[in-house]
């Protein structure tokens, strides 16, 4: 198995727009794709910070769909939310432990609210 990690710098405020671009489009075209496997989308809400990892059966089905203009597609989708172009790297999954299979999307917690005097 193999894992692409995409590192994503939002704009402020940004941050729960993007992750829903993400749910509502992004993962289903995922789901389309020769060799994907699974995604993990983590937040850093504090730096308006996310990393996507999305999981593929080979490294080659990976490399396919960045050949085919579909990585592009994606990141287009989120484009307009970033303040610096996403960094892409790639790994080897030399460990998998999980204790399902099902995707699950596990709602954000509403940000703080400032107090008004």
């Amino acid at each position: 198995m193999f894992a692409r990690v995409t590192t994503i710098q939002a704009s402020a405020g940004k941050l729960d727009a993007l992750v829903r671009v993400y749910e509502k489009t992004v993962l289903p075209a995922a789901a389309t794709e020769q060799g994907f496997r699974g995604t993990y989308l983590l937040t850093d809400r504090g730096r308006s910070k996310c990393v996507a990892v999305t999981f593929w059966e080979t490294e080659d089905d990976a490399l396919a769909n960045e050949a085919s203009g579909y990585y592009q597609e994606q990141v287009d989708k989120v484009r307009h939310f970033l303040t610096t172009p996403p960094m892409r790297e790639g790994y080897d999954v030399a460990v998998q432990n999980t204790t399902t299979q099902d995707v699950q999307i596990i709602p954000m917690a509403a940000p703080p609210q400032s107090a008004t005097p």
